[in-house]
């Protein structure tokens, strides 16, 4: 059995950066620790950072109720009457923002302000998106779809924005901006999807392109995950998508001659490593 791990697999820059803000706030023993949503999404993360006493709020009236402690926003970035809310009630944050979404915030605050429409393409419900709307000045346009794309109805000339989802699937992005461009907006592109997530994705395409079966790691509300699957399962139809070992079944395995690894941006080393391991010494 060969087995070829993507080299990209694992946590990203953006990744580590708040998970490493949460723990050393854990450990810190300075008093509650909350995080303003979950700070990523993958469940054992989550539930090793409850063990450590890390509490995740769900809502805005969840976070008024604070009398004490430090919040952590999570690494998707929240809209800015989060920091409003926080700062006018005098509650202790830690900004975990993914510094690359951070920068889609600038970008379309200073584009609505000058009174550009924004685009955003993306998953609506989608808690990286939710947080960009909340930067807007002017209300934002979220188009996830071809169908979404040319359903966008402003008039010719309009000045626009186009921005996109950290996680999107790049293809996909430049399918929806060629669908975008027909429209003859007064029109600026910019494309904001994470590098790591581009090279993420292209790595997973050529591993898929050239095995026998394929194991995609990661939570199950992760979209980069999610983007992952799909771009696997196109070039590999033996793409399987798994949280963690418990979910692997092996017996689709045994006529398989070469297996390819990827992970999502959430997903631990530990997990990625349990994995490869038990698929080399198994099979």
């Amino acid at each position: 059995m060969e087995v070829t791990l993507a080299k990209t697999a694992g946590f990203c820059f953006g990744v580590r950066r708040a998970v490493e803000k949460v723990y050393e706030q854990a450990d810190s023993g300075k008093g509650p620790v909350y995080t303003y949503g979950e700070i990523i999404h993958n469940e054992e993360v989550v539930r090793d950072l409850e063990k450590k006493g890390v509490r995740v709020l769900h809502t805005e009236d969840e976070l008024s109720a604070l009398t004490e402690g430090t919040v952590i926003i999570r690494s998707h970035g929240v809209p800015r009457r989060i920091y409003d809310l926080l700062e006018s009630r005098g509650i202790p944050y830690v900004d975990a923002t993914c510094p690359f979404v951070r920068k889609i915030h600038r970008i379309v605050e200073q584009n609505s302000r000058e009174g550009r429409k924004i685009v955003i393409i993306g998953n609506d419900c989608h808690p990286e998106v939710e947080g960009i709307k909340g930067w807007c000045h002017t209300v934002p346009f979220v188009v996830d779809s071809p169908e979404t794309a040319a359903g966008l109805s402003l008039d010719e000339g309009t000045p626009v924005c186009i921005v996109s989802q950290t996680t999107f699937n790049y293809n996909n992005f430049k399918d929806l901006v060629e669908i975008l461009k027909k429209k003859r907006y007064d029109r600026i592109v910019l494309n904001t999807i994470c590098s790591a997530t581009e090279e993420r994705q292209s790595e997973a395409r050529q591993i898929a392109a050239c095995v026998d079966a394929m194991i995609v790691i990661g939570g199950k509300h992760s979209s980069n995950t999610q983007k992952l699957f799909e771009i696997c399962k196109k070039e590999c139809e033996n793409t399987y998508y798994i949280q963690t070992l418990v979910d692997l079944d092996l017996k689709p395995f045994q006529s398989f001659r070469h297996v390819g690894i990827t992970a999502g941006a959430s997903t631990p080393n530990k997990i990625i490593e349990e994995v490869q391991k038990y698929v080399r010494n198994e099979l």
